[in-house]
């Protein structure tokens, strides 16, 4: 059990107010607060980045964490470990001394642990008569329990960029394609106009896109290259001679439409003789939103989600969505599928369907894959989540009769 002491380090290792300020957060989990430790794992290997932690950082938190003898870190148990650096260096695939203390440094920098110094410096426990630890003295894996939220949140904020980047970069080289090739076709077919200037407004934009392009560079470039689009599809409309380029374009755009480009960077060619694309291509058809049910009937079919809500209560859709983030990370859900979820059913739906899950408990072998079944389901048409939230209203009004 924690103490709540806030200990400093030992030797020449400076003391700081962050180290006191995180000793003192440590001591304030939560009563009765667990966590699979695996779990966390995932979420702050997910979200390294975020915490400015290195792969070799993951390595050790990874080696550490294998000397804890449960699955689960506990507010109500012993969370230091405290092996030696010869017995982390093995578990950390044979990593040098030098390059082992480099990286304990970075993860008590980054809040991962924090090192709990005995007076002499070394790294032991004491036991009493029964055997069980008194008091240890290494590397406390607290903060990891008392942030679990914070890295699930974390990690689930990755996995929504990482979608939305491969997205844009997608729409972006479609865009592109289709750009370049009606170009081509005007010039080809001798429309009306400057095409030669448009073409030089085309590649300026091109040359504009990064080596390694951000979220917002895409956007930004994408949002250009669209208002360039839609002057192109104006000019040609105006010449009446936007039919015959989708007449044109039918055959090569359903070979072309198979490929998958691998680099934004990749330059359409600008070969005169290379058929056009139709235009409407662009514009992908896109599926109704899913309508989200009313809140206070979610939380009256699944009561137990409000737990995981800020200070134990859910007050609007926000704070649904906030403690389903928690949940997906407690039931081993990856921030993947949890994602696919929200665009498949909508943020609101998702977080309702994660309620269900958590509610649901054991009768659910794999929550993960429950839940992509589920979304695989939504995207056929074949999902409703008004005859989940019926069946668990039913049963916990049926569970009040039996108390009453």
């Amino acid at each position: 059990m924690q103490t709540g002491n806030v200990t400093t380090p030992f030797g020449r290792r400076p003391m700081t107010l962050a180290l006191v300020k995180r000793q003192i957060a440590v001591a304030e989990i939560k009563s009765g607060k667990s966590a699979d430790k695996w779990m966390i794992f995932r979420d702050v290997k997910e979200a390294r980045e975020t915490f400015k932690l290195q792969p070799y950082s993951i390595a050790v938190l990874d080696a550490l964490l294998t000397f804890y003898p449960d699955k689960e870190l506990r507010q109500d148990a012993q969370m230091i470990v405290f092996p030696s650096n010869a017995q982390l260096q093995v578990r950390a695939n044979g990593m040098s001394g030098a390059t082992l203390r480099r990286h304990l440094a970075i993860l008590v920098d980054a809040g991962m642990i924090v090192r709990k110094d005995s007076p002499n410096g070394k790294r032991y426990a004491r036991k009493d008569g029964a055997g069980e630890i008194e008091r240890a003295f290494g590397f406390d894996l607290s903060p990891l329990l008392a942030r679990s939220e914070e890295f699930a949140l974390a990690a689930q904020k990755v996995a929504t960029d990482r979608r939305e980047f491969l997205q844009a970069k997608e729409s972006l080289t479609l865009c592109r394609r289709d750009v370049r090739k009606v170009i081509s076709a005007a010039i080809e077919e001798g429309a009306e106009g400057d095409w030669e200037a448009i073409e030089a407004v085309y590649l300026d934009i091109v040359r504009r896109i990064p080596r390694t392009p951000s979220a917002s560079d895409l956007a930004n470039i994408l949002d250009e290259m669209q208002l360039l689009y839609g002057e192109v599809i104006n000019q040609l409309d105006m010449l009446g001679n936007s039919e015959d380029i989708s007449t044109n374009g039918a055959q090569t755009e359903r070979h072309i439409q198979n490929s998958k480009p691998e680099s934004i960077n990749e330059l359409e060619p600008s070969s005169r003789t290379e058929q056009s694309a139709r235009p409407s291509e662009i514009s992908r058809p896109k599926r109704e939103p899913i309508k989200a049910f009313p809140l206070g009937m979610v939380l009256r079919a699944c009561t137990q989600i409000s737990d995981y809500g800020p200070g134990g209560q859910i007050a609007g859709w926000r704070e649904l969505m906030s403690a389903a983030v928690v949940v997906r990370s407690m039931l081993g859900v990856s921030p993947s599928a949890y994602q696919t979820a929200c665009e498949t059913l909508g943020p609101e739906n998702a977080a309702a369907v994660m309620a269900c899950i958590l509610e649901r408990g054991g009768q659910i072998n794999s929550a993960g894959g429950y839940l992509r079944d589920l979304t695989q389901r939504a995207e056929k048409g074949k999902f409703s989540l008004g005859p989940m939230l019926m069946a668990l209203m039913r049963a916990n009004a049926g569970n009040e009769r039996q108390a009453g």
